[in-house]
């Protein structure tokens, strides 16, 4: 550890500071004590500020490959937001506001040691800190992976023996203003909306117009007390905002940006210190989700973990960054990509049968399909099934034959079957919500919670646990299913206060057990595929990704408004789990067929739709979008994603999403999207291809599908490929591109054994 050098500058007029030392202290020399820690891991340099009497700042992230910091941006501040803040019950905050910052207990905290450690690939940082008032540690621990520009955090509380519980009621993963005193210019905060089928509707604002806002602070001797605060609440984790976001600067010079890996409750915020502008990141807090914990010294805390990525770019850098650390968390459960055919959407809608399901069977083996799954419905022996499923036992009255014979079709045309399933609920009117006691379900004030006709499963509760399993196991015995749709439609408040504890607790803990139970399901059949879904993308976060195989990015129905929704599915989600629906149906038109086609191809190809209805020309179109997805899903599986009209801000009448090589210089794959009322050119910029000679081909649809000519011209100088679409066209219509060679392919592990 060595003292740290000089601070930055001032930042432009108006914008949130850069940390800076006290007035008193002489620029080139440290508080008294005040060291610094540098740590090299996977692909990034900390560097922490510790001792000097303050708690532990992050100062500094970077990437081992950005270049050297110029202008003293080197973020070795010695001043800088608390790593850890700590909201206690009798302790609070001072001055007191409605942010994390500025807490009691995470001022008062005081280095005490660090140790590192690796583990093949992995290497961890573990920073303790001690509260000498309250007795508590807490431990950051940070976690790199090889190469990669990121890191995974938590915070670890303990209590001393002897000392009386404390009440936890917010605890921060991670807190920081590294990313100003890194670039040392003024920032944007890129941050999304979500809702059922309007998912991932991206914004990108400056600072302080974000609510940031200058209230001269030096006049007022105070800091503001203002904070840009997003909260997702209960366990939809995207039902509202994304877990997802960056802090970018103004000229694209620098970017952090964040995932909390929750599949709950959570919140982040940013706000300014009187040293700086800060980013906390937190699950479940006591203000925002009713949630509180005792730490004792038998019973600790750990918090949920998240994910920082830094770039030395602007927004497709940066979640560049962050796609190599979601593929760093889920290596060990990286497996086959197989393409899926689902029953459900705009086609069966959850009402199944023999005699509706053998011919979309044998027409889906002959577009190519891999794994087949019979949606919602198998289980019902009426149409009003919604407040009557958990026992999850085949319908006699929709498979005379027994659901046995469709699923034995399914093997015999060469695809794995599946099933869709929503584990976690219970309807009021099935057999079980009366078999499992009261204490399996989800509670408030002794009472079962409801929500639209269900009962909602406690996982921590071993009755609750051993249903499930039961289930799963019996399903995967008698049937040999091989790949679930694990869906969740329900949202239960708050949580349970089931054995006294707060409900945000109570959900937590559910939480926790659902991963638990997860992991232990996945580990007892280790070829068995799950798709998450949550009523679409309402759970599309990386706790639950880390370990599920395909990620349902939306139930949108309308083709149309598919396209803003598959475009900006690559910011929260690998691009080979986004399962976007490509529901061609037999009414439709060449054109109006490609475009949802295309809709897939770029990420998970997840078919649906009336294909035994189909004349064989509009079965050879789907067959051939099935045939370009599986010659490209090793290159989808490897690239990065980037939007050459920009991520954030409304769709316009041209969409666009990309996929290019990590190698500079490297070849990429796009899809363009002609909505109505769309002018038919369009330049569309490449701006990591500039200066490369570059070939453009239209990879889907191809020569003697009947879809139109596109006319592709690559500006080598500019970066930019000029696209011209016939005038006289369709309303709607999409293209996948291919600009320059193929894109690099990385050996993917095998699924556990």
């Amino acid at each position: 550890m060595t003292a740290e050098p000089t601070p930055t500058g001032p930042p432009p007029a108006g914008e949130p500071a850069v940390p800076k030392a006290p007035a008193d202290a002489p620029a080139d020399v440290p508080p008294a004590g005040r060291t610094r820690l540098a740590w090299r891991a996977g692909g990034v340099l900390l560097l922490l500020g510790v001792g000097g009497d303050r708690p532990a700042s992050l100062l500094s992230l970077r990437p081992l490959t950005a270049p050297p910091p110029t202008d003293g941006a080197d973020g070795t501040d010695r001043a800088g937001a608390p790593l850890v803040e700590v909201q206690a019950l009798g302790h609070g905050r001072f001055p007191g506001s409605h942010r994390y910052a500025d807490t009691t207990v995470g001022a008062r905290l005081r280095y005490l040691r660090h140790t590192e450690t690796t583990d093949g690939a992995l290497a961890r940082l573990r920073l303790e800190q001690r509260d000498a008032a309250t007795g508590l540690t807490v431990t950051t621990v940070f976690q790199a992976a090889h190469d990669v520009p990121a890191v995974r955090v938590w915070t670890e509380v303990a209590l001393a023996a002897g000392q009386g519980p404390v009440r936890l009621e917010a605890v921060t993963s991670v807190a920081t203003g590294a990313f100003l005193a890194d670039a040392g210019r003024p920032f944007d905060v890129v941050c999304a909306d979500s809702d059922w089928v309007a998912e991932s509707r991206w914004r990108r604002t400056p600072l302080r117009e974000a609510g940031l806002v200058d209230i001269d602070a030096a006049a007022h001797s105070h800091a503001s007390r203002g904070r840009l605060a997003v909260t997702s609440r209960s366990s939809w984790s995207t039902g509202e905002r994304l877990p997802t976001g960056a802090l970018v600067a103004r000229d694209d010079s620098w970017a952090l940006a964040w995932q909390i890996e929750h599949n709950g409750a959570w919140h982040w915020e940013v706000g300014e210190r009187r040293d700086g502008a800060y980013l906390a990141l937190l699950g479940p807090t006591d203000a925002e989700h009713q949630w509180s914990t005792a730490v004792t010294a038998e019973r600790g805390f750990t918090t949920v973990p998240v994910s920082l990525a830094v770039a030395a770019g602007g927004v497709d850098e940066a979640f560049a960054a962050l796609t190599r650390q979601r593929r760093a968390l889920r290596a060990d459960r990286a497996g086959p990509l197989p393409v899926v055919f689902n029953d459900y959407m705009n086609t069966l809608m959850g009402d199944p049968t023999t005699e509706a399901l053998l011919p979309l069977v044998d027409a889906a083996a002959e577009a190519g399909a891999e794994y087949f799954c019979v949606d919602a419905g198998w289980y019902a022996e009426d149409g009003g099934w919604w407040d009557a499923v958990g026992e999850w036992l085949p319908s006699a009255s929709r498979f005379p034959g027994g659901l046995g014979e469709v699923l034995d079709r399914v093997r015999a045309r060469g695809m794995v079957p599946g099933l869709w399933l929503e584990p976690e609920v219970v309807g009021l009117r099935s057999p079980v919500a009366r078999r499992l006691p009261d204490a399996a379900f989800f509670q408030r004030f002794g009472a079962r919670v409801v929500e639209h006709g269900r009962h909602h499963l406690d996982l921590r509760h071993p009755a609750a646990r051993a249903h499930l399993d039961g289930v799963v196991d019996r399903l995967v015995a008698e049937f040999g299913v091989g790949y679930f749709k694990f869906d969740y439609n329900i949202m239960p408040g708050p949580g349970t206060d089931r054995g006294g504890t707060s409900p945000g607790e109570g959900l937590l803990e559910h939480n926790r057990a659902h991963l638990d139970w997860l992991d232990a399901l996945l580990d007892r059949h280790p070829g068995l595929l799950v798709e998450n879904c949550a009523s679409g993308g309402m759970r599309m976060d990386y706790a639950m990704l880390a370990r599920l195989h395909l990620q349902s990015t939306s139930d949108q129905q309308n083709p149309l408004l598919c396209p803003p929704i598959a475009a900006a599915a690559p910011a929260s989600v690998l691009p080979e789990q986004a399962g976007h629906w490509a529901y061609a149906q037999p009414e439709m038109t060449v054109e109006e067929a490609a475009f949802t086609l295309a809709t897939g191809i770029l990420g998970r190809l997840y078919l649906s739709g009336h294909l035994d209805r189909m004349t064989p020309r509009q079965l050879a179109l789907v067959r051939h979008a099935v045939a370009v997805h599986r010659e490209l899903r090793e290159e989808i599986a490897a690239a990065e994603p980037f939007w050459p009209l920009g991520l954030a801000g409304p769709p316009g009448p041209w969409v666009a999403t990309g996929l290019r090589s990590p190698a500079s210089g490297g070849g990429c794959l796009v899809t363009l999207w002609r909505l109505p009322g769309a002018d038919p050119t369009l330049a569309v910029p490449v701006p990591h291809l500039r200066n490369v000679e570059a070939t453009a081909e239209v990879v889907f649809p191809g020569p003697g599908t009947g879809a139109a000519a596109w006319t592709l011209e690559w500006d080598a100088g500019r970066g930019v490929l000029h696209v011209t679409s016939p005038r006289s066209g369709p309303a709607a219509t999409a293209r996948v591109i291919r600009l320059g060679g193929r894109l690099d392919v990385v050996a993917r592990r095998p699924p556990r054994s």
